[in-house]
């Protein structure tokens, strides 16, 4: 019988083996340890679709719960500071009181406060106070607290309160973190949002592609740790299939695994079909998501870099849309920042998002 299919191409799941991250999550886990004044502390994570920037948030949690802080998982959407809220007082309460059988309202949060307060839905001003109660409860038990949040989305007021909030828990000395993840496009807006410019100082983790060496020594590891090999030319073909991309290396690992059945060995055929499969699906999912939400502009702007083999010039693509340099500058920016196309050597532009290039070929616009 085949062992478990050990690729896990879904939104959230944490891969066996993580390519690519090992800088990002060494800084973190020092982080955690130095405590207050790491400026790695307050991160975002940006990255376009298929970066795999959830699948590192949730890393950086463990690291933060190996490390003895507390962590909480949220997303941005309404709802959001309750959640916050609800999950770091349950987590105070196992720090302070593990056994299951007592109850959580034994906890006290100095002689007048106690989780109990905490739990309650209360008015939205007093959500700092909360907060620190916590903080005050979780700091006694030399812990601390990392807040994850993502999807970040500058229309989401209630991640506005938090990031101003969270300031403020910084600047009264707090153990507290932020760490937060997002389309290139929705990071820039947030960082760039008058009414939280402390972003702009936070740092800031750029998820782009992922070295070959490193797509490949996961992708082997995860075969080889479910009790099967892999033919060199098959993971050959597997690598150099992923673009870099972690989430399309999860599918064409996941794929050439479901067709190689109970054999032992993944082959070339195997591989070949997983590639197929994984191409389609990650056209449905992230390909397609893209074009959609690329405007008109940004659309003529990428189809005028389709007959460069090796990068564009900018002067280049202007002369096809017929626009002067600085009218193309604007849509160069706006495809930057959704982390279509990228910056090579020279100053020249490439698309950075696999399979991109093939679908606008396909499309003729």
């Amino acid at each position: 019988m085949a062992s478990r299919n050990p690729f896990t191409p879904t939104f959230g799941m944490v891969p066996p083996f993580l390519a690519g991250r090992d800088r990002i999550l060494a800084e973190m886990s020092r982080a955690f340890e130095d405590g207050l004044g790491n400026p790695n502390l307050s991160t975002i994570l940006i990255g376009p679709r298929g970066t795999g920037k959830t699948a590192l948030l949730s890393c950086i949690a463990d690291e933060a719960q190996e490390k003895g802080w507390l962590a909480v998982n949220t997303v941005a959407a309404e709802g959001m500071l309750e959640d916050i809220i609800q999950q770091a007082g349950k987590a105070a309460a196992r720090l302070t009181n593990p056994s299951p059988e007592r109850k959580i309202s034994a906890v006290s949060i100095g002689q007048l406060l106690s989780l109990e307060w905490v739990f309650e839905r209360t008015v939205e001003g007093i959500w700092r106070s909360r907060m620190e109660a916590l903080l005050d409860q979780i700091e006694a038990h030399e812990s601390g607290l990392l807040i994850t949040v993502d999807e970040v989305r500058v229309e989401v007021e209630e991640l506005i309160q938090l990031v101003s909030t969270y300031q403020l828990l910084i600047r009264d000395h707090h153990q507290v973190a932020l760490v937060m993840a997002g389309l290139p496009v929705d990071a820039t807006d947030l960082i760039d949002d008058k009414r939280v410019t402390f972003l702009r100082r936070a740092r800031q983790q750029y998820l782009g592609r992922i070295e070959d060496r490193a797509i490949r020594q996961a992708m082997g590891a995860t075969v080889r740790s479910a009790g099967k090999t892999i033919e060199a030319p098959a993971l050959d073909e597997a690598v150099d299939a992923s673009g870099g991309f972690a989430y399309l290396m999860q599918l064409v690992g996941y794929f050439m695994w479901m067709e190689s059945g109970d054999e032992p060995a993944i082959t070339l055929e195997h591989a070949r079909y997983g590639i197929k499969a994984a191409q389609d699906d990650f056209r449905r999912g992230v390909i397609e998501a893209t074009y959609r939400e690329m405007s008109a502009g940004d659309k003529t702007f990428a189809c005028a870099m389709l007959p460069d083999e090796h990068g564009s010039r900018l002067a280049d693509i202007a002369q096809r849309m017929g626009k002067t340099a600085s009218y193309a500058s604007t849509y160069k920016r706006r495809l930057l920042k959704m982390g279509v196309i990228g910056e090579r050597a020279g100053g020249t532009l490439d698309f950075d998002l696999p399979m991109l290039k093939d679908f606008l070929l396909e499309t003729g616009e």
